[in-house]
Order: C-alpha cells, then sequence, then structure tokens
C-alpha cells in the first residue's frame, strides 16, 4: 500500500521540478544590435548582462525574468562612433550607465516558443515591448532567443534625423545555468 502511494507522490515531485527553472548565473550572452546610418547598416553590439531568470513553463504566471545591460560596453567597431553614442545626446552613460528590462507577462506561443512583455528602461524612459524568444534546454543550461525592435526616439536616444533611421533592431542571445 506505502509503494502505492508514493509511487504517484514521487513521480509528481519529479515532474513538477522538471518544469521549474531558476537560472541566476548567466554562463553566455551575445547581444547585438542594427540600425542605419546614411542607408548604411551598422552594427554593434553591448555586453555586461546580468539576469534574475525564474521560468517555471508548467506556471508562467509565476516566471519572471528581469536582466541589465552596462551601456558603457556598447560596441560599433569605431571608437569615434562609440564615444559620441556614449555621450549625453545619445546614451548619456555617466547618468543612464545601464538599461534594464523586467517582464510583465510571459506566454506560451507552441513548442518551446513564448512571448515576453517586458518593460524596458533606458534614459529613465520605460515604454513595454514585446519579445517572441525561444527557451532551449540541454545539460543543464537553458539558451534563450530572442529578437525585437524599437524606436530609439522613444527613448531619447539622439533627436529626429534624416541620416539615422529611428528603427534599432536587437538579436538576444543568453545561456544560463540551471
Amino acid at each position: 500500500m506505502m509503494k502505492k502511494f508514493l509511487l504517484p507522490i514521487l513521480l509528481i515531485v519529479v515532474a513538477s521540478t522538471a518544469f521549474t527553472y531558476v537560472h541566476s548565473t548567466v554562463t553566455r550572452a551575445a547581444i547585438a544590435f542594427k540600425t542605419k546610418n546614411m542607408g548604411i547598416g551598422v552594427d554593434g553590439t553591448i555586453s555586461g548582462l546580468q539576469a534574475d531568470i525564474h521560468f517555471n513553463a508548467a506556471n508562467l504566471a509565476a516566471s519572471s525574468i528581469e536582466a541589465s545591460v552596462d551601456v558603457n560596453t556598447l560596441n560599433t567597431d569605431n571608437s569615434s562612433r562609440d564615444e559620441h553614442l556614449h555621450g549625453e545626446d545619445f546614451f548619456d552613460v555617466t547618468n543612464y550607465p545601464k538599461i534594464f528590462l523586467k517582464s510583465v507577462s510571459i506566454s506560451h506561443r507552441s513548442g518551446n516558443n513564448y512571448t515576453g512583455r517586458f518593460n524596458l528602461t533606458i534614459k529613465a524612459k520605460t515604454k513595454q515591448v514585446d519579445i517572441p524568444f525561444t527557451l532551449t534546454q540541454a545539460n543543464g543550461t537553458s539558451t534563450f532567443k530572442g529578437s525585437f525592435k524599437i524606436n530609439r526616439l522613444d527613448y531619447g536616444i539622439g533627436t529626429s534625423s534624416l541620416v539615422l533611421a529611428d528603427e534599432v533592431s536587437i538579436n538576444i542571445d543568453a545561456a544560463a545555468k540551471d
């Protein structure tokens, strides 16, 4: 009788923990952005990702993702342009050294595809963005990949310009240890 009772409880415990993922150690992150300046594509990266990820596929309402990146790490492979972007007219890294992302909700689309609604804060301006992402897991590591676009003017990054595009595409590829 006791074995019949313990087996279902053991299965429930194993099944529930199999869907609970708490990630606090980001092991790899690649964040890339792209825009156009004078019609020419400009690529760059930003690093220094720190994240607190609590992901539970069986209970997305209890899942959360909070992350920040260090704006001082912004790199376009052009030191003059990078210095300009770090300045007051664009990212103003002296007063706003970090960009913040905090989940509002996460929903399942299909398979390992999700959409997160996030508050994105740049230069003390917060706007909601939807970020579709995939989550894959292997060997105790979860990999998150997502892409989204923002309008740089919504965050006070530069001013309206005939040569600099307003739209910026952002790609995130990050891995975290369970």
